[in-house]
């Protein structure tokens, strides 16, 4: 697998912030699992535009991180949840603001895509 030779810069709270919640669906996993959507088969019913594949590593690098916490039940067939951390709570401020600008400037957002597309 691929590492990068450059070290990543952690100096300011930016570059951690941008570390736990960066990528694609990063957010709205830490929004469905708080919504009560805990299975992985659940979360990806939830977004079907994303492969399992990312949808996984996107749960294990939110794991590693201490966002999220992965109970796996002593069962057949295997069950496997995600719960969010007290650390996963505290991000849930910064996903409803993201969430909430996204949804203010979306109208504006489409306008400049279409005038994009017909350029």
């Amino acid at each position: 697998m691929y590492e990068k030779k450059i070290p990543k810069d952690f100096s300011c709270g930016m570059s951690i912030t941008l570390e736990i919640i960066g990528g694609k669906w990063k957010p709205c996993l830490i929004n469905s699992i708080h919504s009560g959507i805990h299975r992985p088969s659940e979360l990806a019913r939830q977004h079907p535009d994303a492969s399992k594949r990312v949808l996984n590593l996107q749960l294990k690098e939110l794991e590693e991180h201490g966002a999220v916490r992965k109970v796996i039940y002593p069962v057949l067939p295997p069950k496997v949840e995600y719960f969010l951390t007290e650390m996963g709570e505290s991000l849930l401020p910064i996903v409803t603001l993201m969430e909430n600008w996204g949804s203010d400037f979306m109208s504006e957002f489409y306008k400049r895509q279409q005038n994009k597309a017909v350029i």
